[in-house]
């Protein structure tokens, strides 16, 4: 089980198989709207959760754990990020490019959706370390599925090293 933590103890815990469904139609939405230094950070967290690299059962975070940023502003503006790239993975943004039927995804991203609305980016643990500093971000882009690649951590994108 992989396990996304939002929260007051809540969580989205998924299958493996589930796991691969929820991070393949983020990256399509968070890398149409990547824009600020923040979401490129948070378009590699989200690379460094493909299975066919890490390994299968050992990803997912907090919301807790992640740098939402120094004031309140910029706390309000990640969180604004994170909220439209749930809501453009829920329009089924670029679905049908995918090789499968992303069974039971809409379910975990309003689970998660939720998760994020209620969660108060103010009692997030600074230093936590688990989103990828400014040097880290993904900020680079694969040609063949148009979506941000893992670099610098891998040359693939979570499509490439499925062998979509």
């Amino acid at each position: 089980m992989n396990v996304f933590g939002g929260g007051d103890g809540q969580c989205l815990e998924m299958t493996n198989g589930g796991t691969a469904v929820f991070v393949d139609v983020l990256m399509l939405a968070v890398s149409a709207l990547a824009k600020k230094p923040w979401d490129f950070r948070f378009a590699a967290l989200l690379t460094l959760q493909d299975q066919n690299v890490m390994g299968r059962g050992v990803v997912g975070f907090g919301l807790a754990e992640l740098d939402w940023g120094d004031t309140p502003q910029e706390r309000a503006t990640a969180k604004d990020f994170l909220l439209r790239v749930l809501d453009l993975a829920l329009s089924r943004h670029r679905w049908e490019e995918l090789t499968y039927e992303p069974a039971r995804v809409e379910e975990y991203l309003r689970t998660y959706r939720a998760m994020v609305e209620e969660f108060d980016p103010e009692t997030a643990r600074a230093g936590a370390g688990v989103l990828p500093g400014p040097q880290e971000a993904a900020v680079a882009s694969c040609v063949r599925h148009r979506v941000l690649d893992a670099l610098p951590f891998w040359q693939a994108c979570v499509f490439c090293t499925a062998g979509v």
